[in-house]
């Protein structure tokens, strides 16, 4: 194996084991899997993987004005993230499931969802301390060059989409066996869970 591959390998371990932790991102990824199938479900985790590589970026190629950026804006962000993640908690508990085909409904289509969770994502700018020593720990002195730096932010992203594609693919598969009554309480419940997160967060923000 190539020095390059076995550096791709590794920074797609830390993609796949940063994306797997089931929180609210991936709460939001199963909901709308049950909701409106694999495609959906799958693209929403795309946002957070697009978000993870983005913070990857930061933290392979060293960019110390980004990092102190986020970590300036550390308070509005958490705050902010708290807040929509919130309100996608209220609006989830509230949605009554329906008829209707995969991929389409309630207004969530593919850009929407990827949009969204991308977005939640990079809320968190703490993230961005465990990538820049993640990132030091594994590259060493190759983080440092422009091609190793590409090579680990495509790891990280790869590594990340493909949680997200054996989750989707996964639930997508016992989707047909939930009813509608099933679906709302699974509703019910992410929601709930989503709102929690958000106080959570804001309890964490300010204390």
């Amino acid at each position: 194996m190539t020095v390059d591959a076995f550096l791709f390998l590794k920074a797609g371990l830390i993609g796949l084991s940063i994306a797997a932790p089931v929180g609210p991102i991936g709460l939001l990824c199963i909901q709308r899997t049950l909701a409106h199938g694999a495609r959906i479900g799958f693209v929403s985790g795309l946002g957070a993987a697009a978000a993870d590589g983005v913070y990857g970026a930061v933290g392979a190629f060293g960019l110390a004005a980004v990092t102190q950026f986020f970590v300036t804006l550390a308070l509005p962000l958490a705050v902010g993230g708290a807040a929509f993640l919130g309100w996608l908690g209220v609006q989830l508990y509230r949605t009554a499931p329906v008829a209707q085909p995969a991929g389409a409904a309630d207004g969530v289509g593919g850009w929407r969802a990827f949009a969204s969770v991308f977005a939640l994502t990079l809320t968190n700018p703490t993230t961005i301390l465990s990538f820049i020593a993640v990132f030091a720990t594994i590259g060493g002195d190759a983080a440092t060059t422009g091609t190793a730096a590409v090579i680990m932010v495509l790891g990280v992203f790869c590594g990340s989409a493909l949680w997200w594609l054996a989750l989707a693919s996964a639930v997508a598969a016992v989707r047909q066996r939930i009813g509608p009554r099933v679906l709302q309480a699974i509703n019910r419940t992410a929601g709930t869970f989503l709102l929690a997160f958000a106080i959570w967060q804001l309890v964490s923000v300010f204390r």
